[in-house]
């Protein structure tokens, strides 16, 4: 790490690092998203369906995005909750099109917001009504009265439509996540900053004041104001 990347996490000013949770069912375009969402000179040109999970890493203004892209194929979902503790945020895909597995997703959204290490966060949920191109995609409010999303009481959520293959919709899912991070992980996470600015400052000023006053230096002023006069 160079002078300047201490310097700016010693004043709080590097980004701000959060965990994000990419989940749904299979082939509802979460992999497609989370590649829009990164520079275009990181962005995949074919997209193959995620087997297990994937980490994905990108910046916004403000915030440095870790993103698991967990696989929405019914035998990897039960990985979903070994992430959850670690989570500040999640991002959840819906078909709009896919009104046959509308029950399932609902299952799978109703199993993740009850779980213990979810259940007792304030963590932002973001919804994509994803695939709103097709023809037979569902509007983002009937998505939200099939999904019960009106239900959700204890968390801030919000619902985009999107299509993720021209990436409309994306920015202003993102840029409502980075609004409603939690303030209680960005207040604890300054207050380190502070902390360490703190004690930083302090170490180097005592460490001055030692050399300053130290018998070496009190015998090198003394000689130097002898040799003067």
């Amino acid at each position: 790490m160079g002078l300047l990347d201490k310097l700016s996490g010693w004043l709080g000013l590097r980004k701000k690092e959060v965990n994000v949770l990419c989940l749904g069912l299979d082939n509802s375009g979460k992999t497609t998203i989370i590649n829009q969402l990164k520079p275009a000179n990181m962005q995949a040109q074919e997209i193959v369906p995620t087997i297990g999970f994937n980490i994905e890493k990108f910046k916004s203004s403000s915030l440095s995005f870790t993103v698991f892209d967990m696989s929405g194929q019914s035998r990897y979902r039960n990985l979903w909750e070994h992430y959850y503790k670690e989570s500040h945020a999640i991002i959840f895909v819906i078909d709009s099109s896919d009104k046959l597995r509308m029950v399932v997703a609902k299952e799978e959204l109703d199993t993740l917001l009850n779980h213990e290490d979810i259940r007792s966060k304030k963590i932002p949920v973001l919804f994509f009504a994803n695939k709103m191109d097709l023809r037979d995609a569902m509007s983002s409010v009937k998505v939200t009265q099939m999904l019960c999303l009106e239900n959700i009481k204890d968390k801030p959520w919000h619902i985009c439509a999107s299509n993720a293959i021209e990436g409309e919709g994306l920015q202003e899912g993102l840029d409502w996540l980075q609004g409603n991070l939690s303030p209680k992980y960005m207040s604890e996470f300054q207050y380190h900053c502070s902390n360490v600015v703190c004690i930083q400052s302090t170490a180097l000023i005592k460490t001055c004041f030692s050399l300053l006053f130290s018998p070496y230096s009190q015998n090198k002023l003394h000689s130097k104001y002898y040799h003067v006069k």
